[in-house]
């Protein structure tokens, strides 16, 4: 199947033939959908908590935050050009017509949200700075010009952008991007001893961007927020890429008879997020970040997250250490038990109660020693995003896992009906304990679902190809960890998948 230049390119991606074939494989034998059980709901997944816990597990939390190695992890490797999709079918359609736009905007409502918010919008001094006369211009050819100098090559090429370096907030004074907003919000709640970690993934390409922002912003952040950052960056591994096929399940090639491979989402972090090696990892996508006076409330239930996290990883590790150590009677296995189900959402296997002590021992310790991961869960308001459900696996066990919609098959009446009452939705805000009861990280390669891959159509210099998408960072690459739902308001969600959404409240300083 492979030539000996094929063979030579995919080790020169520190891939091996036999995972390539292995993805090949994969993609013709299709994509293996979730078994939903049933919605995750409050009381049957999720927890709400009221204001006096809510106040326990952020006392707790702040009260051992110092004693603890914290990290905030950022994924950030996007550019901004889906953000301004729109902006640029605009560009495409539309020549300069007074009678034209005005049928233009009637008929695009995302494009005239976008000029009716110009103003409103961050960066819209800047981009106006840079055209002459642009007040005096006719309206037609003022948005025309805004939106080439915006978008161009030859102005400020927002659209290449990565999204973190993109002006998000204007205080006035100063117009902040995303990454400067994410070293600030960390000293709320990510910080310990004065000192913030953050961690952003990001493309090799932007490296010097990101490198020349953090030099530029550091040193005033620094004074403001009496807080030191220390800020790393990596790379998503190319050996983490994937093949390309054609429909017919043959490779897809360049002209010059190459493979053509391609970054395998979100998943692909998996490697970054292992090699971080704190007691705390908060993870947030990186556009999903609110302005500075917003900031308190979020925080406080980022601390409510991490309060949960130590309480239940503090009650597992001593548990284990019971496991490891004792002969321990039926009446402190089923204790043990008692926990996983009803704190750790960990379904029992259904012979559990016949296996004799020894067994149970050792399958409780196996179902303990994961792991843990506590996550925000929003209520359902027509925001896009995966849900939290229950689901069943091959083996026949069930548990509580994060599933994005494409692993659905809404052709199954059963299954569509499952998510018509599903009540939540995953906002990505989880806070993860990655190290064992002995302080060592565990491999969270071990803990990934293989099946959980995603295979999508795509469109290479205009032929369809078939795509292979390694398991979601927060769906089946974390599949057997142990974990825990908490209900949070809506208003911790507040991403930026348009230019428009910058024009929120959440993204505008009062």
């Amino acid at each position: 199947m492979f030539t000996d230049k094929d063979v030579k390119q995919i080790e020169n991606l520190g891939l091996t033939t036999e995972a390539v074939k292995a993805q090949v494989e994969r993609i013709k034998s299709g994509m293996d959908y979730a078994k939903l059980e049933e919605a995750a709901t409050v009381g049957n997944g999720i927890l709400r908590f009221n204001k006096v816990e809510i106040e326990k597990y952020v006392k707790l939390y702040e009260k051992a935050c110092n004693q603890l190695n914290i990290v905030k992890f950022v994924p950030a490797s996007g550019a901004a050009t889906r953000m301004f999709k729109f902006v640029y079918q605009f560009l495409k359609e539309y020549h300069d017509d007074e009678e034209r736009l005005g049928h233009y905007l009637k008929t695009h409502k995302n494009f005239w949200v976008f000029v009716n918010g110009l103003e409103k919008l961050p960066f819209f001094e800047l981009v106006k700075n840079e055209i002459p006369n642009f007040q005096n211009l006719p309206i037609e050819e003022r948005y025309t010009a805004f939106v080439k100098t915006m978008l161009n090559k030859s102005g400020l090429n927002f659209g290449q952008y990565p999204k973190g370096l993109l002006p998000f907030h204007n205080y006035k004074l100063e117009v902040l991007t995303a990454f400067h907003e994410h070293l600030l919000e960390a000293t709320f709640y990510a910080s310990t001893n004065n000192t913030a970690k953050l961690h952003f993934t990001i493309s090799e390409e932007h490296t010097e961007h990101f490198k020349s922002e953090l030099e530029k912003i550091k040193p005033t952040l620094e004074t403001q927020t009496n807080t030191e950052f220390e800020v790393t960056f990596s790379y998503q591994n190319k050996s983490t890429n994937t093949i390309a096929l054609k429909t017919n399940n043959e490779p897809y090639r360049t002209p010059n008879g190459n493979l053509v491979f391609r970054p395998a989402g979100h998943g692909a972090l998996l490697d970054n997020l292992n090699n971080v090696k704190s007691d705390i990892i908060f993870i947030k996508n990186v556009d999903n970040i609110v302005v500075q006076e917003q900031n308190k409330l979020q925080s406080d239930y980022k601390k409510l997250l991490a309060g949960i996290l130590l309480d239940a990883q503090g009650k597992t590790f001593n548990y284990l250490k019971v496991l490891e150590n004792e002969q321990l009677s039926e009446q402190k296995l089923l204790e043990i038990a008692m926990f996983l189900t009803h704190r750790m959402n960990v379904k029992l296997h259904a012979d559990f109660d016949d296996f004799d002590l020894n067994r149970k021992a050792s399958y409780l310790f196996n179902k303990l020693n994961r792991p843990i991961r506590v996550c925000g869960m929003v209520k359902n308001e027509g925001e896009p995003g995966g849900g939290p459900f229950w689901v069943k696996h091959k083996d026949g066990e069930t548990s509580l896992q994060i599933i994005e919609f494409a692993q659905i098959n809404v052709e199954d009446k059963s299954q569509k009906a499952i998510v018509k009452h599903a009540t939540h939705f995953n906002p990505t805000d989880l806070v993860c304990g990655t190290k064992d009861f002995k302080g060592n990280p565990f491999n969270l390669h071990n803990y990934v679902d293989h099946n959980a891959t995603f295979i999508t159509i795509k469109s290479q210099d205009g032929t369809e190809i078939k795509a292979l998408e390694l398991p979601g960072l927060w769906n089946g690459s974390m599949a057997d960890w142990n974990t825990i739902f908490v209900e949070v308001p809506v208003s911790t969600f507040n991403p930026v998948k348009t230019v428009i959404d910058l024009l929120k409240p959440a993204h505008q300083v009062s």
